[in-house]
């Protein structure tokens, strides 16, 4: 089985947005996870102009070649997640650097991955607890600088408030091959008071 993307870029790297058949958004899947969705039929509908051509096997009888045109999103069959619309995202430091968008919430200056830490705002030494709303990401210099101390008490304000992302939001910061009609869906999902003008 082969893929051809009809975007520029990593075939690998592009994802498809699934959802449930009521629309409500799951998680990004690979392509031959979506693939598996068409040839199942298990695909309720689809959303966008087709991303991928995945070319197949060869029929025996009429020598021709399969083709499977796959969609950006896809809502298959059933209703998989009958409790909670936004489940809380992973706090992981991948998706914690991605919400702070690789700066240091103490310095404002842009790190890569490696330089990065995970600093929590009340340290776990005094009751802080290690969730979304009382973690940031800093520098290395910065955390070490912090210290167990409060950022009051070390005298470095936040350059932001530390928030839970929704779903969407993580879905967004996830994936850095969004393509334009995920984006578009993605962002008219996203919270009212969280939305680009």
């Amino acid at each position: 089985m082969q893929a051809v993307a009809r975007h520029h870029g990593d075939i690998h790297s592009t994802r498809v947005l699934s959802l449930d058949a009521s629309g409500r958004i799951m998680d990004w899947i690979s392509w031959q996870d979506a693939t598996c969705l068409y040839v199942r039929g298990a695909v309720a509908w689809t959303l966008g102009d087709p991303c991928l051509t995945v070319h197949g096997g060869m029929n025996r009888l009429s020598g021709r070649q399969s083709v499977l045109e796959l969609h950006p999103i896809v809502a298959s069959t059933g209703h998989a997640r009958l409790h909670g619309i936004d489940p809380a995202p992973a706090l992981t430091n991948p998706a914690l650097f991605a919400r702070d968008r690789m700066l240091c919430m103490y310095c404002g200056n842009h790190f890569s991955r490696g330089e990065l830490t995970r600093d929590h705002v009340v340290p776990l030494s005094r009751g802080g607890r290690d969730n979304w709303q009382n973690v940031v990401t800093a520098c290395l210099h910065c955390n070490v600088r912090k210290g167990c101390r409060t950022p009051q008490q070390a005298n470095m304000p936040l350059l932001a408030v530390p928030y839970r992302p929704s779903w969407v939001e993580h879905l967004i910061l996830s994936n850095r091959n969004i393509l334009a009609d995920q984006m578009e869906f993605l962002v008219n999902h996203l919270p009212k008071k969280r939305r680009p003008t």
